[in-house]
């Protein structure tokens, strides 16, 4: 395996296919990496020069934040929008939805598993009909 900016790449793929491994670089992204550091996109990983492998990660180190970077500087956004406790920063708080998406039904990717209450007032009702 590859490790270009301290991420291991499937030798088995290609190139445009692998680079979207690294946090903060898509299938886009990936395309116009290979297309600006002159690396055919559709050779495979294990097909690579190193001398290929160091054009690529040079070119990314240059020019794009990744990994750790990115995550931290993701990380320190959404902290300063707690920290001011504007609408958005509320909703990360309170683990909802942040961009607007209705929470009635759905978005339980963000809320989690569904939390059962049982109505005690059907059961009250119920037991006098007795």
């Amino acid at each position: 395996m590859v490790r270009i900016v301290g991420v291991e790449i499937p030798n088995n793929k290609r190139l445009v296919f692998a680079l979207p491994r690294i946090y903060g670089i898509g299938l886009s992204l990936a395309k116009k990496i290979c297309e600006d550091t002159g690396v055919d996109p559709f050779k495979k990983v294990e097909e690579l020069s190193p001398e290929e492998i160091n054009k690529i990660e040079k070119y990314i180190e240059k020019n794009f934040k990744v990994e750790g970077e990115l995550r931290r500087e993701v990380q320190a956004n959404i902290k300063r929008l707690i920290d001011i406790q504007c609408y958005r920063g509320i909703r990360h708080v309170k683990k909802l939805p942040v961009r607007g998406q209705r929470t009635r039904t759905n978005a339980r990717t963000r809320k989690g598993p569904r939390k059962t209450v049982a109505t005690g007032a059907r059961r009250k009702a119920g037991a006098g009909k007795r």
